[in-house]
């Protein structure tokens, strides 16, 4: 450092502050993707609380590859509308080149009023196609349960089989997902499909609420493992449904590559525990916990210190869920998928819509689900037809006893459904 300030030409250059700000940049950038160093005006951006409303374009961004990567697009932002996809790389925003910044300096450039123009310059990696893009910043109302539908008979034939999307985990989310829930099944529901299709996570206790929808109390979802074992908090569980029993119909939950954090997390808890069939793409893979350091300067960095691990203890770090079946939708489907979530009509117009859009994810996790109910009804044993009892003539009346009947057999519950885990997965 002393002979960057002794000889580097421009000296204006060269003040010590700016120099260690750099070297800190450079140092957290090293370690991996989601360290790095924020600058005081950054790190009070982060602080700033936002209420029920964000300002920007409708995307979650994160560093995938060395590239800006785009995790999820919200259906109803301006990002939905021109056309951007999850998975889409961000070359270029505005003036500014993204390859040097951090997510963080990248969030801040891509936030702004209400009604400022953005444009980016994107890289779709499936084509390898440059695309510019304008775009115009909104104030995004945030949701986060979707869609609550039965789907129509030309997807699950003659099964009450529902769909509920879940499209981010805030602090509602699970109270939302049970009230659509108790809908669905007040209208006969027997099987449901999960979607966590672009969900780039969100509240830690709120997928573990949501988990625990499905599970029993007091079952171990998810674990934070750093390196010193004494820091480790106790694994996070379900807390039940006030007294209520957990919902034990057959569940499949739709993943694929814009799944991150805490939607991998549900996915792959479920999966493990053998609640839930998971269908699509491997997830993202973002499994790793960040810790936001203040600095004496006003400034922060934003540090991995612990990785998340499901019921298996598997880490999705790296290398995401796979899904119990593979499902791949191409780029032109999921673009036809997005454009309906972003404008659909409602109710049974919404469903039939839905059907004919060709959703193979959703068509493999309906198909499953039907297996699933064939062969719960296949174990529930069915009453014998009544035979009557017609006593040998050989036998001497004397020794018959009308008055006695066979007791009936006990009749046997179904058995809940099992689906087999996956294998642990190493990194």
């Amino acid at each position: 450092m002393q002979t960057i300030r002794q000889h580097f030409v421009d000296e204006a250059a060269v003040d010590y502050q700016p120099l260690v700000e750099g070297a800190l940049e450079g140092m957290l950038r090293k370690l991996d993707p989601h360290s790095e160093y924020m600058g005081k005006a950054l790190f009070e951006d982060l602080k700033r609380e936002q209420a029920d409303e964000s300002q920007g374009i409708g995307i979650v961004i994160s560093s995938r590859q060395g590239a800006l990567s785009i995790v999820s697009v919200r259906e109803d932002g301006p990002a939905a509308r021109a056309g951007v996809l999850a998975g889409d790389q961000i070359l270029q925003i505005n003036e500014v080149l993204t390859q040097t910044l951090g997510v963080a300096e990248a969030a801040q450039l891509l936030e702004g009023r209400v009604g400022e123009p953005l444009q980016l310059v994107i890289r779709r990696p499936s084509t390898s196609k440059l695309q510019r893009v304008d775009l115009v910043r909104e104030a995004l109302s945030e949701t986060s349960v979707a869609d609550a539908m039965l789907l129509p008979p030309q997807l699950s034939g003659e099964r009450a089989i529902g769909l509920v999307r879940v499209t981010q985990f805030a602090e509602a989310t699970a109270e939302s997902l049970a009230k659509a829930l108790d809908q669905l099944e007040s209208r006969g529901l027997q099987a449901l499909v999960l979607d966590l299709r672009n969900n780039p996570g969100g509240l830690l206790e709120s997928a573990v609420a949501v988990c625990g929808e499905f599970l029993a109390a007091n079952t171990m979802v998810v674990s934070i493992e750093g390196r010193v074992a004494a820091d480790n908090p106790p694994p996070y569980r379900t807390k039940g449904r006030n007294g209520k029993p957990a919902r034990n119909y057959p569940l499949a939950v739709l993943i694929n590559h814009g799944s991150a954090s805490a939607a991998e997390i549900v996915a792959g808890a479920l999966q493990d525990l053998g609640r839930a069939i998971v269908v699509g793409t491997t997830s993202f893979g973002k499994g790793s916990v960040q810790s936001i350091i203040p600095m004496s300067n006003g400034a922060a960095m934003r540090l991995t210190i612990a990785k998340y691990y499901t019921p298996s203890h598997r880490t999705i770090h790296g290398s995401g869920v796979t899904p119990n079946i593979i499902a791949a939708l191409p780029a032109e489907q999921e673009l036809k998928l997005a454009r309906w979530r972003a404008d659909h009509s409602s109710g049974e117009a919404a469903a039939l819509e839905l059907a004919a859009l060709g959703d193979t994810q959703l068509e493999r996790a309906v198909d499953a689900l039907k297996g699933a109910l064939i062969f719960k009804a296949m174990e529930t044993p069915q009453p014998s037809p009544a035979t009557p009892a017609i006593a040998p003539e050989s036998k001497p009346a004397a020794q018959r006893n009308p008055s006695k009947a066979e007791p009936p057999l006990p009749s046997q519950p179904a058995a809940p459904l099992k689906v087999a885990p996956t294998p642990s997965l190493k990194p």
